[in-house]
């Protein structure tokens, strides 16, 4: 059966906070989604348990004691779930995402590094969920983000990241699903590792003349180069989908995201744009929330200290420097008070 608004998930932001107004209603709702069907043990599988007095989970075989949040994205996390229902939804429904920065602000949160652990462990949530691959009519090609490399022509790398890019053709001119990955080079095997990972075998791989290609499709998948070169063509012409999906990625990291996303944590943020570009036709917004939650509670938990560490050194961890400032826990968003309004002094009227 398909989630539906009002019944599985909720269809606005008022229904939201009505659905939601305490951390247990959160607690409740991710426990619906981590085991509606039935409890499963994490640890040996056992599709059979009771609940305790604290409301944990037990083993009926292995006796092992499992809470809603454990092995989740919420794991021992000291934000209240009121709060992280709300990054969800600010993060999911818009169109544009949210930056930490604005997640900060809006939920008053006592720190940055708060609002962007929160943002980044739903990003590896979203990066769980695109792994089947696209077939049909595939294109693919690769682009640079980031500022010019002086002294640098072409595919030659630099300070700018190469990205692959793959987007599957609809007729007559619409485009399905997408992905993307950093790749280090484009020369045949990072291109071949891509296809092997994004498009399934059998599909019509159509790229520009790039001579990696040729070596990179053989076997698997029918080419079609498309030579812009002397065509009389615009690249964006030759190849339309995979460079209005490169053109709307960099529209989408330039306004949200000011252009700051570091290059060892890129990964995660194409991961976001993909979970929301394959997405956009969804018939409720609500729907990409519920989806969101849905794959958190599918997804290990992950330390701070993991998570900013710089993947590309593995005898050291790069962790930030704690800020000078004292850190302030965040408050759970339920109300606290009756109308507090009505306990303060009157206000003169502004005329």
């Amino acid at each position: 059966m398909f989630p539906r608004a009002g019944e599985h998930y909720p269809a606005n932001y008022r229904e939201l906070q009505a659905w939601f107004p305490d951390d247990q209603a959160c607690l409740d709702y991710l426990g619906w989604l981590r085991w509606g069907s039935g409890f499963q043990c994490p640890r040996c599988g056992e599709l059979s348990g009771w609940r305790t007095s604290e409301g944990s989970w037990k083993c009926r075989e292995c006796r092992h004691r499992v809470t809603t949040t454990a092995g989740t994205v919420f794991n021992r996390t000291r934000t209240p779930l009121t709060l992280w229902f709300e990054a969800a939804w600010v993060m999911a429904t818009p169109k544009n995402g949210v930056s930490a920065l604005a997640l900060q602000r809006s939920l008053a949160l006592g720190s940055y590094e708060t609002a962007w652990a929160m943002l980044h462990r739903y990003r590896l949530a979203m990066g769980s969920s695109g792994t089947d691959r696209l077939h049909g009519d595939v294109e693919v090609d690769e682009t640079f983000l980031g500022g010019a490399t002086p002294g640098k022509r072409g595919r030659t790398p630099g300070a700018k990241i190469l990205v692959a890019v793959a987007v599957e053709l609809l007729s007559p001119k619409g485009l399905g699903r997408c992905r993307l990955r950093r790749i280090d080079n484009a020369q045949t095997p990072a291109l071949r590792n891509f296809l092997l990972a994004t498009v399934e075998p059998g599909s019509l791989v159509i790229t520009d003349g790039l001579k990696s290609y040729p070596a990179a499709t053989v076997s698997e998948w029918r080419h079609k180069p498309v030579v812009v070169k002397g065509s009389g063509l615009q690249a964006h012409q030759a190849l339309p989908g995979v460079h209005r999906v490169a053109s709307l990625l960099k529209r989408w990291l330039g306004s949200t995201h000011q252009g700051s996303v570091e290059a060892d944590h890129l990964q995660a943020y194409l991961d976001e744009f993909t979970f929301r570009f394959n997405r956009r036709k969804a018939r409720s917004r609500g729907l990409l929330f519920y989806r969101l939650l849905e794959l958190a509670t599918a997804t290990a938990p992950a330390r701070y200290e993991d998570i900013v560490a710089d993947p590309g050194i593995k005898s050291r961890k790069v962790v930030p420097v704690p800020p000078t400032t004292k850190r302030v826990a965040a408050g759970t968003l339920a109300m606290v008070a009756d109308h507090p309004w009505l306990q303060s002094e009157p206000l003169a009227r502004a005329i």
